[in-house]
């Protein structure tokens, strides 16, 4: 039986009346959860946990608060320990994501590596074992949000964050899914630490290493997940990146955000956008079962006013931002990827108002509207209860039988 579940009451939407989230779960952890009209609803993606939008990311109190929030799968990052533990964290550069800086006991370990040819100073997770990673404690990185929660959480272990989603699977009443990025691949192997197989074992012992499981393996490179492809039927995501958006729209692709960095070792030509043209998308198709593009590759945005070839402040408020620019018109990778069967999730959904293109009138429902409407298959959110509920509200408008959903979530079982 597959149904919509209603995550509890108490679930704290903080952007529309909780009345119309209720019912707005896929019955399972997959890309092809029914709701009421027989379509696919989109996924919620809690990105690095769904919650980090009020507590610091990839602790296990932000992908349970991401989950009670509406999240259908939850990413959990990963980088390697110096004794070979998979642990959640954004980078494997601990400094601006955790409180090691003002532990005096690892003052020595700060040093500088070759990060995807960059060089970065900081404090690597490979430096530590697992055992001085827990002394730990989670921060928040962006210094808009809230840092009240700093210092209080510790950094969880893939094996943990697994054991803890389902748990709350049970507790929900709904399968949740977690969605693994492998943090820069080439640099773990080059450091003799590699996370694929790392990966699968922690996959097999959750019983997890199968196709339909709730798992989607994701990365910025190629070459590592076409040798995951080799060794395992769980559904695997390419990621496409840039490193910025001009001021006519177009996109930046300068160094270290030009490429797939096994390109780089490799000497293979081309940049990030050659994954999203037909025959990209063909090669992706070839080792992937989905792509998750920067947003902007789907819908961009130009700025309202150009003055020396730069963004000017439009609306007068004294900052440039994503207020002083305005939609251009979506492209065609989403219909081209769905030809080919590819799923498209993608990334990042927030909802501060300097992350949101004038158009969107400073409501940031409006962009996950507009995302949902061009047909994604889900999208990677810092806000899960937004994204939760503005997908409510697409399926209220796209789906003639959703409104029975919402007030009887029992119409929507069905076979």
């Amino acid at each position: 039986m597959k149904n919509w579940k209603h995550a509890r009451a108490a679930q704290l939407t903080l952007v529309i009346a909780t009345a119309c989230v209720a019912c707005a779960h896929p019955a399972a952890a997959d890309s092809n959860a029914p709701h009421q009209g027989g379509g696919a609803a989109p996924l919620v993606i809690g990105h690095r946990g769904g919650a980090n939008g009020y507590l610091p990311e990839h602790t296990l109190e932000a992908y349970a608060l991401g989950i009670q929030l509406g999240a259908d799968f939850v990413e959990p990052d990963l980088v390697a320990t110096k004794d070979g533990h998979l642990i959640a964290r954004h980078e494997p550069n601990l400094v601006d994501t955790t409180n090691v800086k003002d532990l005096p006991q690892f003052a020595q370990r700060r040093r500088k590596l070759m990060l995807d040819g960059v060089e970065v100073d900081g404090f690597w997770a490979s430096d530590f074992t697992l055992a001085e990673i827990k002394q730990l404690r989670a921060v928040q990185p962006f210094a808009e949000r809230d840092a009240s929660f700093n210092g209080k959480f510790q950094i969880p272990t893939l094996a943990e964050v697994i054991e803890l989603v389902k748990r709350k699977s049970r507790e929900e009443g709904r399968r949740i899914g977690i969605y693994p990025e492998t943090k820069h691949p080439t640099f773990h192997q080059q450091i003799g630490l590699p996370l694929e197989d790392r990966l699968l074992e922690v996959l097999n012992r959750a019983g997890w290493n199968h196709r339909n499981a709730p798992v989607f393996i994701q990365s910025f490179e190629t070459a590592n997940l076409k040798y995951l492809r080799s060794r395992t039927s769980v559904r695997l995501v390419q990621l496409v990146d840039a490193d910025d958006v001009n001021a006519d729209g177009s996109i930046a692709f300068n160094k270290p955000y030009d490429k797939p960095y096994d390109w780089v070792v490799s000497g293979r030509a081309g940049l990030f956008k050659d994954l999203l043209t037909p025959a990209g998308l063909a090669e992706v198709r070839s080792y992937a079962d989905g792509i998750g593009p920067w947003k902007v590759y789907l819908i961009s945005s130009a700025c309202k006013t150009i003055v020396n070839g730069a963004c000017a402040d439009s609306n007068s408020d004294g900052v440039i931002d994503e207020r002083d620019r305005k939609l251009l018109p979506a492209t065609d990778v989403v219909s081209n990827a769905h030809k080919l069967g590819l799923v498209v999730h993608p990334y990042t959904f927030r909802n501060e108002q300097r992350r949101l293109a004038s158009d969107y009138q400073g409501n940031a429902v409006n962009e996950y509207l507009a995302f949902y409407a061009l047909g994604v298959d889900g999208l990677f959110s810092d806000f899960a209860d937004t994204a939760f509920a503005a997908r409510a509200m697409h399926l209220l408008k796209t789906d003639p039988g959703y409104a029975r959903c919402l007030v009887n979530e029992r119409r929507c079982d069905r076979d």
